[in-house]
């Protein structure tokens, strides 16, 4: 029998057997550990990949100009007016922004009333001649009447003189007796006579008074003739229909009103639809007061139409305005603006007024000049430099520049065309690298 000290146990009271399964468990977790570690000893010894943006030396035109943006208006438009007739009302209308040809209607208004207003004059103008000719021939019955009336006083007053012409053969009271009656018959002739020339000027009085209202009647009948011969405008050239804003309908506050449709009332001279010339046209611009004194008449600007992103228009600045204009950001900020405007020399048939536009008034312009990107000019102890690239590594060179603007340097000295340079310095894309 075995002493107790040669007897080792198997396992440890309280500790379970380890079975397979975690023996692999813990195998693979220490396996994982020490991958982990030789890939972060890899990565920490591993070149960094650094990309820097770059660009090439170029030959090429360099510009000096000031930008601004404009709006494409025609040199020549034709506005086209409600005209003066009452209450005009319109019940047809082109539509905006289509193509028309001269003659063609562009705004037509209700004939209703103005019809109906020469319809009634015309049945007027019609009764006034039949009154006349009815009155006139009342007149010639009256006339007749007197005429008959005269020569019967006439003859009365002629016996009467016969008689009064036997007073010798007769006695002495029948000589008086025909003596009163020459008197008389002398009398009612008078009376005859006196009634006629009444008759006559009342009859001309009621000629004049039924002539002045047929004349009325005839004015009203062609003043109507003449607004229903407005009632139709036409377009009295070749060009694009523009409905102008209706500045008397309900709009919202600080919004434009809405352009002029069918079934609006209109008034005397208000402006309904314009017609521009397409066969001129120009940009109208607003210069920054700190432009103004750069600029000159007769400046070349190169445009680019927002609309027509694949051609470029030239133009020569013809005005500037000697005074400038507030245009109002806010309540208390305003900006000093100079209208001015340049006529484009090529035309495009796809260009309508109101369309938007760059405008680059060239102010100077030097051809066949190396170029880079301003991004690409460095200062090195108060020198410009650029990184140039040579195979994967970028060198620093010194360089002489000339004039610059908003995109390029003009490089006088220190880099051929084709070099390639970095627009952002090298060491800070890798120091911004490694901290990622």
């Amino acid at each position: 029998m075995a002493n107790s000290k040669d007897l080792k146990p198997k396992q440890r009271l309280g500790q379970k057997p380890v079975s397979r399964a975690r023996k692999a468990a813990g195998w693979s977790l220490g396996v994982a550990l020490l991958g982990g570690a030789v890939y972060a000893a890899y990565r920490s010894t591993a070149p960094t990949v650094v990309e820097v943006p770059v660009a090439r030396v170029q030959r090429g035109e360099f510009v000096l100009a000031v930008r601004t943006r404009g709006e494409i208006r025609s040199t020549r438009s034709v506005i086209l007016t409600a005209p003066q007739v009452p209450d005009p009302r319109i019940v047809r209308l082109a539509e905006s922004g289509k193509p028309i040809k001269k003659g063609d209607v562009v705004v037509e208004f209700d004939t209703a009333a103005q019809e109906q207003y020469y319809l009634e004059r015309a049945t007027r103008v019609r009764t006034a001649e039949s009154e006349i000719v009815q009155t006139k021939a009342a007149h010639r019955i009256v006339n007749e009447t007197d005429g008959l009336n005269l020569m019967t006083a006439e003859y009365n007053v002629e016996r009467a003189k016969l008689e009064a012409s036997k007073a010798e053969i007769l006695s002495e009271i029948e000589g008086a007796k025909n003596r009163i009656n020459v008197g008389i018959s002398e009398g009612e002739l008078n009376q005859v006579k006196t009634t006629i020339k009444a008759h006559k000027v009342t009859q001309e009085a009621d000629l004049e008074r039924l002539e002045e209202s047929k004349q009325k009647t005839i004015r009203d009948m062609e003043r109507a003739k003449g607004y229903l011969s407005k009632m139709v405008i036409r377009a009295p050239i070749d060009g694009i229909v523009n409905i102008l804003p209706n500045f008397r309908s309900g709009g919202s506050f600080g919004q434009m009103p809405p352009p002029f449709k069918e079934g609006d009332r209109a008034w005397t001279g208000a402006a309904i639809a314009e017609i521009p010339d397409l066969s001129e046209m120009r940009i109208e611009l607003k210069l920054e007061e700190v432009d103004r004194g750069k600029l000159k008449l007769g400046q070349l600007v190169r445009i680019r139409v927002d609309a027509i992103p694949d051609r470029e228009f030239t133009a020569e600045l013809d005005w500037i305005s000697p005074i400038a204009t507030l245009q109002f950001r806010g309540w208390r900020e305003a900006d000093r603006l100079f209208p001015a405007y340049a006529t484009l020399k090529n035309l495009d048939p796809r260009l309508r007024p109101g369309m938007s536009a760059t405008a680059e008034i060239i102010l100077e312009s030097q051809s066949n000049v190396l170029l880079i990107p301003v991004r690409a000019s460095f200062l090195r102890a108060g020198k410009p430099t650029v990184w140039v690239q040579t195979g994967e590594k970028f060198a620093l060179r010194t360089i002489e520049v000339g004039k610059r603007n908003e995109e390029n340097v003009v490089v006088l000295k220190g880099l051929r065309e084709g070099e390639v340079v970095a627009l952002e310095d090298p060491d800070e894309a890798a120091r911004r690298a490694r901290k990622l």
